[in-house]
């Protein structure tokens, strides 16, 4: 046998060899779950203002929303004016896209119609100042990823504050599944009384539609609305919208949410990151309400 010969059957043992045990090494365990936080205590509970709640009632079952005033201060205003005058009560689901969005608001039903008020000027970028109440959940150097209230939203980085005029950085909402949209025509500033619940999380309406809000329960009655571009006969409706502060004290359900500033929501935060690894994104956190 040559040298070369002894050197290949060498080769091809050691390469057998090792083939063979990469063959039998048993598959790495996939790494843990991250596990759920504890319970929430008293202090992870916040209480929200009655006056930005909107208690829907939809002949397939009850929605309650968290107005965000911070992020659309003009918009939330229409929306209590409106729901104070009973406006939306019997108005129907006239756009229902799958994994989209539902749409509503319209005295018309079918799109074309409005209130009798006038229009409201876009509110896709807002101001976020110290004051504001903001968790943040990832810090992109140039930018955080956070929520005000229950709202996702991205904002600039703090740290730019000190340099602008107003001492505020600019921010926009996240539309994420349950996020709230005013819903517009070409114009930038036509939102009148239109509305939409998102059925999942759709980033192209983001800083081109006003984010006002989010479902905070009911988001199961929103994938329930029935589909269609336009819906078919009997559409889906709301039968009355009234805001939590114009509902009888007796009849009033009581809210209340999981706190962004407190340690569990910190902790969920983590967990989520952890679930989603490199495709975490603030729609991946989980906000618990209690409704009784």
């Amino acid at each position: 046998m040559t040298f070369k010969s002894v050197l290949f059957t060498a080769a091809f043992a050691a390469l057998a060899t090792t083939a063979y045990a990469q063959k039998k090494a048993p598959a790495p365990a996939a790494p843990p779950k991250p596990a759920a936080p504890a319970a929430p205590t008293a202090a992870d509970w916040r209480t929200p203002n009655p006056d930005d709640v909107l208690v829907v009632d939809t002949n397939k079952g009850r929605i309650i929303v968290e107005m965000v005033p911070e992020v659309a201060p003009m918009w939330t205003a229409r929306m209590r004016e409106l729901a104070l005058e009973h406006f939306y009560d019997g108005h129907t689901f006239f756009r229902v896209i799958e994994d989209f969005m539902d749409q509503t608001g319209d005295p018309e039903n079918k799109g074309t119609g409005g209130s009798t008020k006038p229009d409201v000027r876009a509110e896709f970028i807002f101001r976020r100042g110290p004051d504001m109440p903001f968790a943040l959940a990832v810090d992109q150097s140039v930018a955080e990823v956070g929520f005000v209230k229950a709202l996702p939203v991205t904002t600039q980085s703090m740290m730019l504050a000190p340099m602008t005029r107003d001492g505020k950085i600019s921010g926009y909402g996240l539309f994420c599944q349950g996020v709230m949209g005013a819903a517009r025509g070409e114009s930038e500033d036509s939102a009148n009384s239109q509305f939409f619940f998102m059925r999942a999380h759709y980033p192209a309406l983001d800083r081109r539609y006003t984010a006002w809000g989010r479902v905070i329960s009911g988001q199961d009655v929103v994938r329930a609305i029935k589909v269609g571009e336009p819906v078919p006969d009997p559409q889906d409706k709301m039968e009355r919208l009234r805001l939590l502060s114009d509902i009888p004290e007796k009849d009033r359900p009581k809210i209340r949410v999981i706190n962004p500033a407190g340690q569990w929501f910190k902790a969920e935060i983590a967990r989520a990151q952890a679930a989603a690894g490199a495709n975490f994104t603030a729609c991946d956190v989980n906000i618990p309400v209690e409704v009784k």
